[in-house]
């Protein structure tokens, strides 16, 4: 009977065990991990086009290689990336045929980064130019999940399979509603490539940059995956004013706004004391320019005297000039002092090539952030020397004592020379 209780017992807790396990499977919060990472698709062009060598000596082919080996090792174990290719399986002159020559060479999920390497390795330039399929499928590959999508499109030509258009193709995407950016890079500095690249960016609120060299390429490319793992932060629109006097009141927080040629654009920042403003911008080329241009970022009293200052400057290479300051605000004794009023002024030196419109200004981005600044009395010692003030004096000391005993040592050699 004892025995028949404890076997019946047994049976039980194996059932209770095999449904906890039904109930709580071992994968679920693995899953639920899964649904709410960031994800990435990187498309690459891999037309014919992509033979051509003018990457630092060497074929595009090569260039987006070696940029891939280099993001696919920096990228963040939270990412959930995959790759897609677009003209890298068709050599024909089927024009029907070569619009449908889009594949996933490595799935969205988990990086195995060997095997992304591997698959990235066996890629040569093939074919056609199916921008805009391969947009649509790329979007079906970051289906599902609550995590940020974003796909990173790299080309070095316009799409060959109108009259699918790719940017209406990325405006149908954007009224999906499903979060999803696109961000362009272009290996060519070719108008109408820039054109329709730009197009597609800013259908998705994403953003276009022209690269010319492969170190730039990787560096790009990293910073678009890194931001896909960011949290997300939503832009707010603000509208800058042509004085400090009439300018809105800014909090932490990313804001966008427009800017429109040699135009001055400013910003207020109240700092408390102790505080410090950590500010910075991008002005984004969204047309044809001429080159040689900056953008100056000035941190000014509400006076009209100029504290800090960032400034940049671009020569027609690069689509985004972008530059930053730092103003800690010092500690007061009195409890009660009041913040101060930070103007922040924002100017461009750009012109716009022959023809083209200068209206609306070109997109500008701020992120303004006021943080508790360093502890005076731990990070700021005596004459701006830090920490190794401390330092200083005792190899100030050591010094000393070995003159006094190099001098008495000299003395007595001298006496000992006299002596003999």
């Amino acid at each position: 009977m004892i025995r028949t209780q404890r076997l019946a017992a047994g049976v039980c807790a194996l059932l209770a065990a095999l449904a906890a396990g039904i109930a709580f499977p071992a994968g679920a919060v693995a899953d639920e991990t899964t649904a709410t990472a960031p994800k990435v698709d990187l498309v690459l062009d891999v037309s014919g086009s992509m033979r051509t060598k003018d990457m630092d000596g060497g074929t595009r082919m090569a260039a987006a290689k070696q940029a891939f080996n280099e993001v696919l090792d920096a990228t963040p174990e939270n990412v959930l990336l995959g790759i897609r290719t677009l003209g890298a399986n068709y050599p024909g002159d089927d024009r029907k045929t070569g619009c449908k020559d889009t594949a996933q060479l490595y799935p969205v999920g988990p990086l195995d980064r060997t095997e992304a390497k591997t698959a990235v390795a066996t890629l040569s330039p093939t074919g056609w130019t199916p921008i805009g399929p391969a947009l649509l499928k790329a979007a079906d590959d970051l289906d599902g999940g609550t995590g940020s999508k974003r796909i990173v499109l790299i080309s070095d030509g316009e799409d060959t399979c109108a009259p699918l258009d790719p940017c209406v193709v990325a405006r149908e995407i954007a009224a999906k509603g499903i979060g999803l950016t696109i961000d362009t890079l272009g290996l060519v500095p070719n108008v109408k490539m820039r054109q329709q690249l730009s197009c597609i960016a800013e259908a998705t609120g994403g953003t276009y940059t022209s690269v010319e060299h492969t170190d730039e390429l990787a560096d790009r490319v990293n910073q678009l995956v890194d931001r896909a793992a960011d949290p997300v932060v939503t832009p707010v629109a603000t509208e800058g004013a042509a004085s400090c006097a009439k300018a809105p009141t800014l909090k932490s927080g990313l804001y966008t706004d427009r800017e429109e040629f040699g135009q001055e654009r400013w910003y207020r920042v109240d700092v408390e004391p102790g505080q410090e403003l950590r500010a910075s911008v991008s002005v984004s080329a969204d047309r044809a320019m001429n080159p040689d241009y900056g953008v100056l970022l000035r941190a000014v009293t509400a006076h009209g005297r100029e504290i800090v200052r960032g400034e940049a400057a671009g020569n027609g290479r690069t689509d985004v000039v972008s530059t930053g300051l730092r103003y800690p605000k010092a500690e007061s004794d009195e409890d009660d002092a009041p913040a101060e009023t930070v103007c922040v002024q924002v100017t461009n030196s750009y012109s716009a090539a022959a023809g083209v419109k200068t209206t609306p200004g070109m997109p500008l981005e701020l992120t303004v952030d006021v943080v508790d600044g360093p502890s005076q009395a731990s990070d700021v010692a005596s004459f701006g020397l830090g920490r190794g003030w401390w330092l200083l004096g005792v190899l100030v000391l050591a010094g000393f004592l070995a003159g006094v005993l190099w001098g008495w040592l000299s003395r007595w050699r001298v006496a000992v020379w006299r002596t003999n």
